[in-house]
């Protein structure tokens, strides 16, 4: 096991000698045949030279014996069928034929010679004659022009095949006088060219010799199948291997995918994206960046906690935080941490459509928060809670420090900097369900929100005067039914903002165009 185990490394390693051993392969079954077809085809020469070797033998040794012996030098001799009772008498051909072939079927070849007639000789004991000689007599009597008729032959068995091949025995001017003269022929009216009989070849050759007789094919074919074999059962090995490694895999990626959906939970979309990505690196770095800071909490957070079970506080929060959740995605930003009650969220980090793109984008959120909120006041207070959230929020537009903050075990993607404590104090002089935005943000929004300056402030860590400015609580859903970008290319319809007239007549417009 362990010899095929490395034998199984050694090929993994060396995917190339595996092609190599099939192209080898290839071209060696084409050799391996031609040299079996050599041997094959020098056994049936040495087989057939035996085998005539055999027959000449007996047919010297029979003319020997019944023909120059029965000679008689001091009288006549004649050729008769019953040479054996008379003196001088040599065999007729049929005769010699007929005796021929039994001995030639006594030296055990795998050969056998017969010489039939359904016109026995009387006094002669009739030869049956097997279904070929039958079938070849009939076939050559009814005009058969074939010299040589071949037949499966009776020997014939799933060990052993047999060939019985048939030619006719036809009469000549000799043999005619001959038959018609003789007192013990069967027919006196012979003719010319009539058939007498038929001679039958019967040769039997054993599957097993033929089989041997390709040694070099099976010897290949044991080779190319231990391999093939060892090649499967290393194959096989390896697919189970790989089967369980896949199993090992998937429960590992469905465990990794349960952990990164909860891990997703307690990051910001983009940042989750960004991570898994490879954008970013789970190390401690950070940038400085030009961001749009969000920043909101409820006002009087902590008087209404006190009205409410915590049961009851904790849904009603979790439902502020889904919705205002669900808004921010909508329009992109990151948001980077719950504290209590409070939202702190970004634009610029980790993807960004440019300064002023994010500051809009930033503002409209805040516009369509606190419209949510409204409409969420008013099913809170159907359910019986009398004072729901009123959130404030503050945004400011500047540089911030953004990256992993932390040690090397913990870690927080955060912003840090002046300009986002600037949100949180703007937020603080925000009045309920109202916005408080920077000078720097109202610039790139003031084309579409309509926003009161307040008087300059001053804060603590901002070294200059800040010169806020406020969207008055309720003026949220006051927008513009369009916006104008900044550089004044693209002016945006909002057809939810226009009255149902307005809005079927644009529709009807822009179906024409």
């Amino acid at each position: 096991m362990k010899i095929t185990r490395r034998i199984g490394r050694f090929l993994v390693n060396r995917p190339h000698l595996i092609n190599w051993g099939i192209g080898a392969a290839i071209v060696a079954l084409p050799v391996v045949v031609w040299m079996d077809l050599m041997a094959i085809t020098d056994q049936s020469l040495r087989r057939q030279g035996q085998a005539l070797d055999a027959v000449i033998d007996t047919v010297r040794g029979y003319y020997a014996r019944n023909v120059v012996a029965k000679l008689n030098p001091d009288g006549t001799t004649v050729a008769t069928h019953d040479y054996h009772d008379r003196a001088g008498a040599i065999p007729i051909p049929a005769t010699m034929a007929i005796e021929l072939g039994d001995l030639i079927g006594t030296h055990g070849l795998n050969v056998q010679y017969r010489f039939v007639s359904d016109y026995p000789f009387r006094g002669r004991e009739a030869t049956p004659l097997t279904w070929a000689e039958e079938h070849a007599l009939a076939r050559y009597r009814e005009g058969a022009e074939e010299h040589y008729l071949f037949y499966r032959g009776e020997e014939s068995s799933f060990l052993t095949h047999a060939v019985t091949m048939v030619t006719p025995v036809v009469m000549e001017e000799a043999c005619v006088a001959c038959h018609n003269s003789h007192p013990d022929s069967p027919k006196t009216d012979w003719a010319v060219g009539d058939i007498r009989g038929v001679q039958s070849y019967s040769i039997v050759q054993p599957v097993a010799v033929s089989l041997f007789s390709f040694s070099h094919l099976l010897a290949y074919m044991v080779v190319a199948g231990g391999f093939g074999a060892f090649f499967a059962l290393h194959q096989l090995r390896l697919a189970q291997r790989f089967r369980k490694m896949s199993e090992e895999l998937a429960s590992n990626n469905e465990f990794l995918a349960g952990i990164s959906l909860k891990i997703s939970r307690y990051l910001s979309p983009q940042v989750y994206r960004s991570i898994f990505s490879g954008e970013k690196d789970a190390s401690i770095s950070t940038e400085r960046k030009k961001l749009t800071v969000f920043f909101s909490d409820i006002k009087d957070f902590t008087q209404t906690a006190e009205t409410l079970q915590p049961e009851e506080l904790t849904a009603l929060l979790n439902e502020y935080f889904t919705e205002m959740s669900a808004i921010a995605a909508k329009h992109g930003a990151t948001i980077d941490k719950f504290i209590g009650d409070a939202i702190v969220a970004f634009f610029g980090d980790p993807e960004t459509l440019g300064t002023a793109e994010d500051a809009r984008a930033c503002v409209r959120m805040a516009l369509e928060m606190q419209e949510r909120l409204g409409q969420l006041e008013r099913e809170w207070r159907a359910r019986g809670i009398d004072r729901p959230f009123r959130a404030r929020i503050g945004i400011n537009t500047g540089y911030c420090n953004v990256g992993n903050f932390g040690s090397e075990e913990r870690m927080d993607y955060t912003i840090i900097g002046a300009e986002a404590n600037l949100a949180a104090r703007l937020e603080a002089a925000a009045e309920p369900g109202g916005i408080v935005m920077s000078h720097e943000t109202y610039a790139h929004v003031r084309d579409f929100v309509a926003a009161t300056p307040m008087p300059a402030m001053q804060f603590k860590g901002i070294s200059r005067d800040v010169h806020p400015y406020a969207i008055a609580p309720g003026q949220a859903g006051n927008l513009p039914p369009t916006e104008t970008s900044v550089d004044g290319k693209s002016l945006t319809v909002h057809l939810e903002r226009l009255d149902a007239a307005t809005r079927a007549e644009l529709e009807a417009i822009l179906n024409k165009a």
